[in-house]
């Protein structure tokens, strides 16, 4: 397993800091969503120490396939989800797709 790791960065305001931490959390809709899914193996809401409103989400799967196939199999739930959350941010925007440095696998 190569291992996979879905980076997004988000602006909220504080109004809704405590909605989101919710919605982004170990217990929001989100990681409820990503729970039981083939290859997925947590999610973690960093908030920036320095820079309040700024939180990074990371998503980690057992691989690239098994996050996609996801995708593919949850995209009405995912788009759902997504528009509900979308009130609570400013902005957002990905990161990136990582992988581990020692993986030579694609």
């Amino acid at each position: 397993m190569s291992g996979f790791v879905y980076i997004w960065e988000y602006r909220v305001s504080p109004e809704n800091v405590e909605a989101f931490r919710a919605a982004y959390g170990p217990d929001g809709p989100w990681v409820r969503l990503f729970a039981g899914q083939p290859g997925y193996l947590r999610t973690e809401l960093l908030e920036d120490r320095d820079d309040p409103g700024r939180f990074v989400t990371i998503d980690y799967w057992a691989s690239r396939e098994d996050f996609e196939d996801f995708r593919r199999a949850r995209r009405t739930e995912l788009a759902s989800i997504d528009a509900e959350c979308e009130r609570l941010t400013e902005s957002e925007r990905r990161l990136g797709e990582f992988r581990r440095a020692s993986d030579d696998s694609t």
